[in-house]
């Protein structure tokens, strides 16, 4: 993508309503208008961290057995009713009627929906286990929304919903979204560790917040601090075993972690004073197993093989995309702008013109730009007739996680230099091999 055809709304001031890094460099960067509270227009550089960080969330609940599905955002009350949540939920569900009178909410989450969905078709244990998921746009009318789309009224959503025959195998579900969790946020490059959650409207006995630590995080959280060392699980993990996933729910749960909601004091306090880890943490998951909290209230239940109905045993799994843009910012930034992690950058690669116009450099950019495209690395081509210091900033705040710099002077050794955003190690390198150093 060429710099000067595409759409990136920088700005060199930070906006006074921003109130956080990731809130402050997401308008900066040109990544997203807010349009009232709480409220987002993605612009194309944000829509594109998006779509990466939602990709990476896709191919994790695919690996651990998910379906996709895609529900309304728009849902009958009447559902609701008959779980008895519409009166239970509170405010920061959004009520509205149709021209007919109807009873209508935009969808806070899609327990009851998924619920009626299931019991519509399924009607045998053979048919199990089952776990439906799609990312949705949600709605919940915050009373403060702050923090840019960390906490926002409108959020993209990741919601699973799982259903089993009995306990024991709601239990295997919960822990396939527990080893899934830890992968798909190792994958954007973030640490995140698990730590028993309340489970606040949607119910339940067992729940689990995924944390991962920033100093700009929006709450403090105790743990120990080996879990840092941890290994994440990986791509031969077995999601059939049922052994080898509760071994690792164990493992990943032996240890002291809790949100302020949850500390005690007395357990943090036993940790050895050089394992004791008070941080602030910010939530990236949710999982939650329920029972038969909605099958029973909604008769979603199946035949089993003893020949009797059963009520389906269920959970919900919830990652937000839209704030996990903003929670990735929070760890991975510096003070001229983001640092992306390579999984999730919106484009590999910055290829810098320090003189646009010249014949040598714009005709070195080409090829460049050329090659770079035809190998996949995503370019994007800052040709506009700009000061070299405007670029440099530029391409800090944005983030990329490369920048080829071509100016006169390397060029006429037949070399470009190469940036590494993350260290801000440089290095010099005839052009020829750039492709190559790039493609290791």
């Amino acid at each position: 993508m060429r710099l000067s055809r595409y759409f990136l709304p920088t700005l060199r001031e930070t906006p006074r309503e921003a109130e956080i890094v990731s809130h402050r460099l997401m308008l900066r960067a040109g990544m997203v208008r807010q349009q009232s509270a709480g409220i987002f227009s993605w612009l194309p550089l944000g829509l594109r961290v998006l779509n990466k960080v939602n990709a990476i969330v896709r191919e994790e609940q695919n690996r651990a057995g998910g379906v996709e599905i895609l529900m309304p955002t728009i849902q009958s009350a009447d559902l609701w009713r008959e779980s008895g949540r519409y009166d239970a939920y509170g405010r920061e569900m959004l009520r509205i009627q149709d021209r007919h009178e109807r009873d209508m909410l935009f969808g806070p989450t899609n327990e009851e929906m998924v619920t009626d969905i299931f019991r519509s078709y399924v009607r045998s244990y053979k048919d199990l286990p089952l776990n439906l998921y799609h990312i949705q746009w949600k709605f919940r009318d915050e009373i403060r929304p702050r923090f840019g789309t960390m906490r926002s009224r409108e959020f993209l959503m990741k919601d699973a919903y799982s259903f089993d025959l009995d306990k024991e195998g709601a239990r295997h579900a919960y822990n396939r979204m527990f080893a899934a969790y830890l992968r798909t946020f190792a994958r954007m490059g973030l640490k995140s560790i698990p730590m028993q959650a309340d489970t606040g409207p949607i119910g339940g006995d067992l729940s689990h917040e995924f944390i991962i630590l920033a100093e700009t995080g929006e709450s403090e959280v105790f743990c120990d601090r080996n879990y840092l060392d941890f290994e994440v699980p990986g791509e031969d993990t077995d999601f059939e075993s049922r052994e080898g996933l509760q071994g690792l729910f164990e493992r990943w749960t032996s240890l002291y972690a809790a949100t302020s909601e949850k500390h005690d004091a007395a357990a943090y306090a036993a940790i050895p004073d050089a394992d004791k880890l008070s941080a602030r943490g910010i939530e990236v998951g949710h999982i939650f197993y329920f029972g038969t909290k909605y099958s029973k209230a909604m008769n979603a239940a199946v035949t089993g093989p003893d020949g009797r109905e059963h009520e389906v045993h269920m959970g919900s799994y919830g990652i937000g995309p839209s704030r996990l843009v903003a929670a990735i910012i929070e760890a991975s930034h510096d003070e001229a702008g983001v640092i992306w992690p390579d999984a999730v950058a919106p484009f590999q690669v910055g290829l810098l013109n320090l003189k646009a116009g010249d014949s040598a450099t714009d005709a070195a950019c080409e090829t460049l730009y050329a090659e770079l495209s035809a190998a996949g690395l995503d370019t994007l081509y800052d040709d506009r007739d700009e000061r070299a210091g405007a670029k440099f900033t530029n391409a800090d705040l944005i983030g990329l996680p490369w920048q080829v710099i071509v100016g006169p002077k390397s060029l006429a050794e037949g070399k470009v230099e190469l940036k590494r955003r993350r260290t801000g190690e440089r290095e010099l390198l005839p052009i020829g091999d750039v492709l190559a150093r790039l493609s290791t």
